[in-house]
């Protein structure tokens, strides 16, 4: 019989306790930094922890079908991602699916209301001067008691939002709030507070009339009789009135609008050409204003553009009496706030002030910094996993785990005796090993363990267990050629390491193909499944093979004891191969001759 190769080989062979100290080390570090990060356990996924998935499905405009492309569902998807992250989500899940969905998944401990309107509102944000407003009582239109004070009136029952400036020197401009989005149901108190910055208006906004019939420029007196009725019918306590008021309007067109103010009341408003845009606010905070008792505002930044346009448009309506030195603030044809102002705001900024929680003034902000969608999208499905589901749901896959492992350690103990201890071992280290790698993931990338992963890691006991299974049987059939235990594991392991290799290969391929094509919770089936099978070439090259060297040393298995799983008899080995020496004299029957 041949002898082990020497060299490299040789070496590898006789120090097995190199790998081993080297996946020891690569245990407690990576243990020593999950406990180190806090992030002690996995993260979990929707369907295991509880909270919301929303699918959204692009829908496009009239002619506008080639708008709904990659670049547009990408942009959507970034825009959406930080509304979600501006409310505190931090393990809030957005991503394409297919070419025209988007999917959210948003974690418990969330206002799932409050999100599914941040991220499925298109966003398209107007600053429009107000040419009327009145409340809706449902019958004949009153005139709003917040829009009927005198001019210049500030008194401290006014509802509405003040804007004050904050890049003048001398703030004095004052807003009031009439109405408010009609965002997550919620009731906006606003008291007046001091002064907004401003931005400049947009060219060809009408001066606003006081007269509550829009005479926006070019329309024809019909146009304008028209709209004057469509504000007179219109009644916004009516929830079918609201959803149409003032959708498809364009910006260079005056429009009807509907907003709530402070007192729950509806009000509807007949506004002017929008003035500014949405794309002219640079940035927006949510503040908690301690100088003047104002409580959370709204500051915004515009560009350099959109502050000229702010300065012209708030110049000119200062110079209207209530309700006409107003703007609306309108977001997808609803009006989120309706400041008034008393002098030209040229700062360049602006604060929108008034009872707002910190949740409405986020929310306000949100919308403003962050813009408006490319695309239109339709809430096609919306579902909800209660924490206890979730519980269930993972006390149910622990156990199918458990049932799984049980039943490959069963057969390695009836089938390969002594030898299942390895196995066992081996098992255990690549369960540590991700467990800890899918704990410090979460933080680190985002990733969740749902019930597809946890599916993907029980298939992965049986990949590892397999891997064994080879080794273990190269090394009998090493013995059934006559060869003592030593001899047999090393002959046996370059044949079982190449099966190995290529087995785990096609399975990281499979992984990776089906992490590519897919998306959504199928995702977390092949990362795991990727992450698992890499962690298994890992586990049999630093740990059972250095372990099953060792092994072979001891009079245990070095012998064949028969619950070893290794007894040649049991086997059916042939007679042991003896190595042949050459005699050291002549051969026999050889003829010596003499010199003479």
């Amino acid at each position: 019989m041949a002898a082990p190769k020497k060299g490299r080989s040789a070496s590898a062979q006789s120090k097995p306790w190199r790998s081993l100290a080297l996946i020891l080390i690569a245990i407690v570090a990576l243990t020593g930094g999950m406990f180190a990060s806090g992030n002690t356990t996995p993260r979990l996924g929707i369907d295991l922890a509880g909270g919301t998935s929303i699918t959204l499905r692009a829908v496009p405009e009239r002619g506008q079908e080639s708008a709904i492309n990659k670049t547009n569902m990408d942009t959507a998807v970034n825009i959406m991602e930080r509304r979600v992250n501006g409310l505190g989500v931090s393990e809030a899940e957005v991503q394409t699916q297919g070419n025209d969905n988007i999917i959210v998944n948003i974690p418990k401990g969330t206002n799932s209301k409050q999100a599914r309107e941040q991220v499925g509102t298109t966003a398209k944000l107007y600053f429009r001067p107000v040419l009327a407003t009145e409340v809706s009582t449902g019958a004949a239109a009153s005139p709003s008691p917040s829009a009927s004070g005198k001019p210049g009136d500030k008194a401290t029952d006014k509802t509405g939002d003040k804007a004050t400036s904050t890049g003048s020197a001398t703030p004095s401009a004052t807003a009031s709030q009439q109405g408010r989005a009609v965002t997550d149901g919620l009731k906006a108190d606003a008291t007046p507070s001091a002064g907004g910055t401003a931005t400049p208006k947009a060219s060809g906004t009408p001066k606003a009339s006081t007269s509550p019939a829009p005479s926006a420029s070019g329309s024809s007196n019909d146009a304008a009789a028209k709209l004057q009725a469509q504000y007179a019918a219109l009644d916004c306590s009516k929830q079918d009135a609201r959803a149409t008021a003032g959708k498809g309007v364009k910006p260079t067109d005056p429009t009807v609008a509907c907003g709530q103010n402070s007192q729950g009341l509806w009000q509807k408003y007949l506004l002017g050409p929008a003035a500014v845009d949405g794309t002219d606010v640079k940035k927006a905070d949510a503040v908690f204003n301690t100088q003047n008792a104002s409580g959370w505002t709204v500051t915004m930044e515009f560009t350099s553009k959109g502050a000229k346009k702010f300065a012209d448009i708030t110049g000119k309506l200062a110079q209207n009496q209530s309700p006409q030195n107003q703007f609306a603030i309108v977001l997808d044809g609803n009006v989120v706030s309706d400041p008034y102002v008393s002098q030209a705001l040229t700062g360049g900024s602006a604060e929108i002030s008034g009872r707002f929680t910190q949740q409405e003034a986020q929310s306000l902000a949100n919308m403003l910094s962050y813009g408006a969608l490319p695309l239109t999208f339709k809430e096609d499905s919306v579902t909800t996993v209660t924490a206890a589901l979730g519980g269930d749901q993972l006390h149910a896959g622990l156990i199918a785990g458990a049932i799984g492992l049980a039943l490959v350690v069963l057969y390695l103990l009836v089938y390969y005796r002594g030898l299942s201890m390895i196995a066992v071992a081996s098992l255990l280290v690549s369960a540590v090993l991700t467990y800890v790698i899918m704990s410090l993931l979460g933080p680190a990338i985002g990733f969740a363990l749902n019930l597809p992963a946890v599916c993907g890691a029980i298939v992965a006991i049986g990949i590892t267990a397999d891997s064994f299974i080879v080794f273990f049987e190269r090394i009998r059939d090493e013995i059934r050629e006559g060869r003592s235990l030593r001899p047999a594991v090393e002959r046996g392991w370059p044949r079982a390491r190449r099966t190995i290799l290529v087995s785990d290969f096609v399975s990281f391929l499979a992984a990776a193909v089906l992490f590519i094509v897919t998306v959504g919770k199928v995702q977390g089936f092949a990362f795991t499944l990727g992450l698992t099978t890499l962690l298994d070439v890992v586990v049999v090259f630093l740990f059972t093979k250095p372990l099953m060297t060792i092994l072979a040393r001891r009079n245990f298995f070095a012998h064949g004891h028969r619950w070893s799983g290794l007894d040649p008899k049991s086997l059916g080995a042939k007679p042991p191969l003896r190595r042949t020496r050459r005699p050291s004299g002549p051969a026999a029957g050889s003829v010596e001759t003499k010199e003479a």
